[in-house]
């Protein structure tokens, strides 16, 4: 099936269904986390395999007759950093079951079709691989202008019907499309009241990712490509994941104009860009000596995928290098988190309280470990210490806890600060091997 859609990017696959057999739903079974949430039905994910043989085989002869019915989605809210909240749909075991396996299935197709600069939920596609494609764009091409694009609640905004009609140039197994319409017509349950869903896809759902893709595909993907193509005067660049675009440009006028343009593409799909987290701002290798120039001030920055981007130079040389730090807001975010979970964890042992902020320090090295932002990474640990520090404290009124002895505690349990990823050329070019993902 992958060869096909390689082959012919204008073949439509008539029989898709019966690639979702028994096995593939139970590898999607096994995939799904053991302690997720349940849906509305409450069917956990240990409840279901107690008898996952037979529930795999109902559930196989249901699908394949027509049976199979989708279930509401639970809807729950988390909290976002500029304090709204973001809505998310939590799917039934066996939506998820099967919206998985489907998903393996349309990604055999859709992967031939997507594009380099599409990087979100793709498998074998990470933030860092989007972060490494824009910090090589910027470094290397001739890039001055940046245009920072986010679009106006996406997940929630998706027509079914251009979905259902971009889903039809690949797909014309009717049984296919009929699945993903119960999944985005099943609506949702909210304090025990049901509402129909007559627009977009429960962020959450393990089908949302891959539709959200094939919608923009469409909408932005091949349109950028094209304009690029037919419009643009000089060079750009393009980085998407997801909802959030970076797209370079060489001259200020293409960035005027593709911006525009992109306004009037999206109000025809019904979407629009956040007018307060879109911005076009003056970067690059010459923005600094021609803002100032200009008489201007330094180049502003922009956020991409968690990290702050700016204009700086190398030490040595004084040339133009892409600075990349945590974003303020993450870090602020996440530490409130941390000394929320501290104060209520102070009266576990310590080693319990260790090996949690161990890996809760790991994992944010893990991802913002990267070459130029070890100071970021390293404030980060010494602020988790000073939490954990004051909540052992707050155990007792009487507390002998030095700082001496605090620092042969995060010695023992919490990993040393060093950076964990190579520079952005480095994976860039192993990765791409002369193949440009921002192009």
């Amino acid at each position: 099936m992958r060869q096909a859609a390689r082959r012919d990017k204008d073949a439509r696959f008539t029989a898709l269904l019966h690639h979702v057999s028994v096995d593939r739903l139970e590898a999607a079974y096994r995939a799904i986390r053991p302690g997720a949430a349940p849906g509305v039905d409450g069917v956990t994910w240990k409840d279901y395999g107690q008898d996952l043989e037979e529930n795999l085989r109902d559930l196989h002869a249901r699908v394949h007759r027509g049976a199979y019915r989708a279930r509401p989605s639970r809807r729950v809210y988390i909290p976002k950093q500029d304090g709204r909240q973001r809505p998310l749909g939590v799917a039934s075991l066996e939506d998820k079951i099967v919206q998985r396996a489907m998903a393996e299935v349309l990604n055999a197709i859709y992967e031939c079709d997507f594009l380099g600069f599409s990087y979100g939920f793709r498998p074998g596609r990470s933030q860092h691989d989007a972060l490494d494609a824009l910090a090589v764009g910027i470094t290397r091409g001739r890039v001055n202008w940046i245009l920072d694009a986010d679009i106006r609640d996406y997940f929630s905004k998706l027509d079914h019907s251009w979905l259902e009609r971009f889903l039809e140039h690949r797909i014309a197994d009717r049984r296919v499309l009929r699945l993903i319409q119960k999944w985005l017509r099943a609506g949702v349950i909210e304090d025990g009241d049901w509402s129909r869903t007559v627009e977009g896809t429960p962020q959450g759902a393990s089908i949302s990712t891959l539709l959200a893709n094939v919608y923009l595909h469409y909408v932005f993907d091949l349109w950028v490509h094209q304009w690029r193509g037919r419009r643009a005067r000089g060079e750009m660049i393009v980085v998407r994941f997801a909802d959030d675009a970076v797209v370079g440009f060489e001259h200020r006028d293409d960035a005027e104009r593709f911006l525009a343009d992109l306004r009037e593409r999206f109000a025809e799909f019904n979407l629009e860009l956040a007018d307060e987290k879109t911005r076009l701002i003056e970067f690059g290798r010459f923005a600094a000596q021609n803002r100032e120039q200009r008489g201007l001030p330094k180049p502003e920055t922009f956020d991409f995928l968690g990290f702050t981007h700016a204009c700086a130079k190398t030490r040595k040389t004084g040339r133009f290098a892409l600075k990349r730090v945590t974003s303020k807001k993450r870090m602020r975010a996440k530490l409130r988190a941390v000394k929320t979970e501290l104060m209520q964890r102070r009266h576990d042992p310590i080693p319990d309280q260790g090996q949690w902020l161990a890996s809760v320090v790991r994992g944010h090295s893990n991802y913002y470990a990267v070459p130029g932002n070890i100071d970021a990474v390293a404030a980060f640990h010494a602020q988790a210490t000073r939490h954990w520090h004051r909540a052992l404290r707050r155990r007792s009124q009487r507390s002998r806890l030095t700082w001496e002895r605090m620092q042969r505690l995060d010695k023992r349990w919490l990993p040393a600060d060093r950076i964990k990823h190579p520079w952005p050329d480095v994976r860039f070019d192993a990765r791409t091997q002369a193949r440009s993902p921002v192009r």
